[in-house]
Parts: structure tokens; C-alpha cells; sequence
């Protein structure tokens, strides 16, 4: 796809979801859908407007869905997009994303005692694990109806989600061909003597520059990057975090990121690891064995395998070479909700965690899952060996026969 393309999502793609949508509420007997994305990771309200997030969606079983959002401005840039001619999905924009304003809009349009299903209250994402509804909104919502049955719905929603069309596909390729320009600017970008902070500057002005973004997640900051020959951490650097100086790269280190590259709200992810010479050999043999799982995902994530399966295929070779792992090996995309196990022998194995409580291994989720073409998943093998560790991985797509694979940089580990 050339840079000059900016592909998006047609209004027939819109009635093919919001059929795929009612059909899911005609299955479990819903009258109508609450779709909460306020904070959320995944932002449910947008699959259903295409709009701006942050607010509440009322998807009615018949009728026009209404879309309440927190502030004016949302009202202003709606209606100036609208002058412009850019096609909208959604036509009731209404400023009232809170418990009195979801009230209304149920009472007004004859639902205050239907059977409505509700997208964030029990969800359980990374860094969300008891969902993202709250206590205020729902308390008032429950106290002023209470006539209606409410069905926590997300988890089944989610699985909705994950089964790409060609459309969302194309936006999908958009995001991961950006993210690899960005890798390109950060395998040029890293030396000894330059800052975490000018690394971070360049990769997100790459991903701004194309249209795209980085992530929404107020834990992690829109980039994840760490630096260091010995650093097993992860996350947001520090400096962003509380005011210090950001660390500059020495000869020896590891910068590594976790890019999330998204295009028209569909993320794709590509995960980063640049070595700076002299290359210690401990950090070497994570690479090879972070690799080799990698490879392992390519050969065996396939239509008809289980998730679960492909999860444990790429847990061998870090299991045969004693390291333990931090993050997941490999999880779903848009929405990240099928997750391989984590923290997977980061107690017995990494140095100085004996001074933390609450060090444990989470098993993998949805590992039953079948697999389907047009699901889309992060590779992200990392192996850790002590206090070292290194993270690699990219976007692939399942199709008929195999994976696309999307990303090739961030593939392996890059040494200059």
C-alpha cells in the first residue's frame, strides 16, 4: 500500500457490522446494547460509530443508535466534519455520556424495562480486569430502571470482533506498513549517546507523520519503551512517569518498544529490539530462543488449531532453554482478549523479585478459541534469562492456509 493511501470504512462496511451486532443481540434475546468506551482499552463505543471514542453508545435492537459523548467539542468537530462532506455513520450525537443521560435515551425510546446488554461492566482486558463502568454510572443507571434486565455481554461481543473484513483488513495493513516505517526510524534513530526520550520522539512523530497513532491506554502511554544491557522491565519509561532525566543509551544496551501502531482505531503492534554492540551473549541466546518461537507461532497458528494449542507450541522453546517470560508469547488484536499465559516462571527465575508480593503466572485466556481466517494476532515472543530479556515480534493476519505476516524488522532482533 502506497503512503498517499488513507483507506476507510464505507457505510456498506457499517451495515454489515450493525447487522452482525443485531443478529448477536437477536441470539441472546437483547432489546437493546449499552456499548461503554469511556476509558476502555478497546473502545467499543467506535465499532459501532466510527467516530470519536470516549463516550456511550445506545444500539437499540430497531431504531437509530444514539451516541453520547462527554463534552461539546465532540458536537462542534461532528458537525464540521459533517459541513466537509466526510460520510458519518451516526446522526444523534448527544452531549449526556453518564448514568442520567443513558436513562433517558432507554426510557425515550420505550426500553426502560427490555432486556439490554451491557459492554464493559465485567470485562476483563489487560489493565481492566474488573471492567471499566464507573460505580456512579451504573449505580444511578440500576437505582432509576429498575424494570430492566441487564446482561453483562462483552465477552461474547468480543469474539464478535475478532473475525476481520476485507475493509478492516485494509486498515489493519495500513497500521502495521506504519508501524514498520516507525521501526525504521528507531533502528536509525538508537546509539550510544542519544536519549530514551529522543528514541520515543522520533518513533511516535513517524507513526503522527503517516496518520497514525500510538496507544490509548492511560498505563502505558502511547509507546512502551525501556533501554538497558540488563533491563527486564516493561512498560512506560520512567521519565514519563516522574520527572527525572530520561536514561541515554550506552554501547552494550537493548532499547526495546512495543510500537502500537493504529489506523482508523485498528492496532496493529510490532515489537522492537535494537542492540547496541558489544552484544553480551546471554542477550544474544534470549534472541535466538525468543526467534525460534516465533517461528513455531508461524508454523502453527493456522485455521482449526485452538488457540491454546499455538499458545503452548510457542512456550516450548523457552521452556526447553530454561527462560522465563514477562508478557504474553501471542495474543489477539482488535480486541486484545485471547492472551497467552504471563509471568510464566518470573518468580523462581528473575533476580530480586523475592522482595514483591503477588508475582504469579496468569494462564492463558480463551484458549479453547478456534482459530478463523481474518483473526488478527501480535506475535511477541520474549525470553528472559535472569534480569535479561529480550522482546521481538509483529502483526500476522490467519488465513486460509497460514498467517500474513505483516511485519519483518521487528521480527528478530536487529544488532548495530
Amino acid at each position: 500500500m502506497s503512503a498517499a493511501e488513507f483507506p476507510e470504512l464505507s457505510l456498506t462496511e457499517r451495515d454489515g457490522r450493525w447487522a452482525r451486532v443485531r443478529a448477536f443481540m437477536r441470539e441472546r434475546g437483547l432489546d437493546a446494547l449499552i456499548a461503554f468506551g469511556l476509558k476502555g482499552r478497546e473502545q467499543v463505543d467506535h465499532y459501532l460509530t466510527n467516530d470519536r471514542t470516549g463516550g456511550i453508545v445506545v444500539f437499540p435492537l430497531d431504531g437509530a443508535l444514539v451516541h453520547l459523548t462527554w463534552t461539546n467539542f465532540d458536537i462542534a468537530a461532528h458537525s464540521e466534519s459533517a459541513l466537509r462532506g466526510e460520510p458519518s455513520w451516526v446522526e444523534d450525537v448527544r452531549v449526556g455520556a453518564s448514568g442520567a443521560g443513558v436513562v433517558k435515551v432507554l426510557r425515550e425510546k420505550g426500553l426502560d424495562k427490555g432486556c439490554v446488554g451491557v459492554l464493559g461492566l465485567d470485562a476483563e482486558l489487560p489493565g481492566e480486569s474488573e471492567g471499566w463502568v464507573p460505580y456512579k454510572t451504573w449505580t444511578r443507571i440500576l437505582e432509576q430502571l429498575p424494570g430492566a434486565k441487564w446482561i453483562e455481554a462483552s465477552a461474547d461481543f468480543f469474539r464478535l470482533m475478532l473475525v476481520k473484513s476485507k475493509e478492516e483488513l485494509k486498515l489493519l495493513r495500513k497500521a502495521a506498513a506504519i508501524g514498520e516505517f516507525a521501526c525504521e526510524t528507531m533502528l536509525e534513530t538508537a546509539r550510544p549517546g542519544v536519549s530514551e526520550s529522543e528514541v520515543y520522539a522520533a518513533v511516535m512523530a513517524t507513526l503522527y507523520r503517516c496518520g497514525a497513532r500510538g496507544s490509548v491506554s492511560p498505563y502505558i502511554t502511547p509507546l512502551i519503551l525501556q533501554s538497558g544491557a540488563d533491563n527486564p522491565g516493561w512498560g512506560a519509561p520512567m521519565w514519563l512517569m516522574r520527572g527525572q532525566r530520561p536514561r541515554t543509551l550506552q554501547a552494550g544496551d537493548l532499547i526495546q518498544a512495543e510500537i502500537f501502531s493504529a489506523y482508523g482505531s485498528l492496532e496493529s503492534q510490532q515489537q522492537m529490539s535494537v542492540a547496541l554492540k558489544p552484544l553480551h551473549p546471554i542477550n544474544k541466546e534470549c534472541a535466538q530462543v525468543a526467534r525460534a518461537a516465533y517461528e513455531v507461532g508461524l508454523r502453527t497458528l493456522k485455521p482449526g488449531m485452538t488457540f491454546g494449542r499455538v499458545a503452548e507450541a510457542m512456550e516450548a522453546p523457552l521452556a526447553d532453554a530454561d527462560c522465563w517470560h514477562l508478557t504474553p508469547l501471542i495474543h489477539s488484536l482488535n480486541p486484545l482478549a485471547v492472551v497467552s499465559a504471563t509471568g510464566v516462571r518470573m518468580r523462581e527465575k528473575m533476580s530480586g523479585s523475592e522482595k514483591y508480593v503477588g508475582i504469579q503466572s496468569r494462564p492463558a485466556k480463551e484458549g479453547e478459541l478456534v482459530i478463523q481466517p481474518g483473526m488478527v494476532f501480535a506475535f511477541e515472543p520474549n525470553a528472559c534469562k535472569g534480569r535479561r530479556r529480550v522482546n521481538i515480534g509483529g502483526t500476522v493476519i490467519v488465513t486460509e492456509n497460514g498467517v500474513e505476516e505483516l511485519n519483518k524488522l521487528a521480527a528478530e532482533m536487529r544488532v548495530k
